[in-house]
């Protein structure tokens, strides 16, 4: 099997696929370039096998939350695997279009950037893929996801925000939240306003010591599975239905494209999230979060509802 075939057939939650992808785009662009054309390729295929379950009865005795969040799993690296061993041909027109951006002195060849590669292919592809609310530009919504434990103190609380730093903040994180969509399948206008209830459209984005950006838009605590950087802050947790003021440490990444990916796989990975997963409806999507524990605020459901229905959003997403 090819080196490029056993990158693109591993299994969809490894965390280290991400890492290595970088390492073959430093190292050999062209060929990192079909490696993430064809993980893109995939992406699309899922969303197209998505469709066809969705129109499927699904009330059968087997039908659970957890068989649905198996059966997700198992369609992602199904749309993996046919990417690479019975391509449609998106791989290819994608690899092709975008060639111009290795060649000498260019950004990619440079500095072999991922993540700007990633949020090109979205651009010019996913948008248009599923239709959904307008997006500036024209562009059109895809689907999207979630995941947190707790919000730094004040950040769950602001259900609305100045319609200029809102548009910034949605033209800031778009592009990471349609990644994520095609990972979870939950509408990206919902991953979108999950992360402007955790932080408060950006304004109150957890801060390292040094007052450096952690880019944790979602309050993700810092566990014992957590090695990477964290900070420590103050926040709120609710006891009882009692707000109680505590420190905690949460993650620390270096990009929000990380931070998207981190969220979707925590997600993803998790059987508690199975009812987010594929989760359509704003009301369900917010629900489902809060019954899993994502967080222990009693009102933290109502406050993501009204941010997803609200004309903050509303006015961020419409096309100027």
């Amino acid at each position: 099997m090819k080196s490029t075939d056993a990158v693109n057939n591993r299994l969809v939650l490894d965390p280290a696929a991400a890492a290595d992808l970088r390492v073959k785009l430093r190292q050999d662009p062209q060929a990192g370039l079909k490696q993430a054309a064809q993980q893109f390729e995939g992406m699309l295929l899922h969303l197209m096998l998505k469709s066809m379950r969705d129109a499927t009865p699904s009330d059968g005795l087997l039908d659970s939350q957890e068989s649905r969040f198996f059966t997700t799993i198992g369609d992602q690296q199904l749309a993996q695997n046919l990417a690479v061993q019975a391509p449609l041909g998106f791989a290819k027109l994608i690899e092709k279009q975008m060639a111009a951006q290795i060649s000498p002195g260019s950004e990619l060849a440079g500095n072999a950037s991922l993540d700007s590669l990633r949020q090109s292919l979205l651009t010019r592809y996913a948008a248009p893929a599923v239709s959904g609310p307008a997006r500036p530009g024209g562009q059109r919504v895809l689907a999207e996801p979630a995941v947190n434990q707790a919000a730094p103190t004040g950040g769950a609380a602001n259900t609305a925000a100045p319609l200029p730093g809102a548009r910034a903040f949605v033209d800031r994180v778009w592009p990471h939240a349609v990644e994520a969509a095609a990972m979870t399948g939950v509408p990206p206008h919902f991953l979108v306003a999950h992360s402007a209830l955790e932080s408060g459209w950006g304004k109150r984005e957890i801060r390292t010591a040094d007052g450096s950006p952690s880019y944790n838009l979602f309050g993700i605590k810092a566990g014992r599975g957590w090695s990477g950087p964290t900070a420590e802050v103050q926040t709120t947790e609710f006891v009882n239905g009692v707000a109680q003021s505590e420190r905690a440490k949460f993650r620390v990444y270096g990009s929000y494209a990380e931070a998207f990916r981190d969220y979707a796989t925590l997600l993803s990975s998790k059987p508690r999230f199975s009812g987010v997963i594929g989760q359509q409806d704003g009301l369900q999507f917010a629900r489902s979060l809060q019954q899993a524990g994502y967080a222990t605020d009693p009102m933290y459901a109502d406050k993501l509802v009204r941010i997803i229905g609200g004309p903050t959003l509303r006015q961020a997403l419409a096309v100027v």
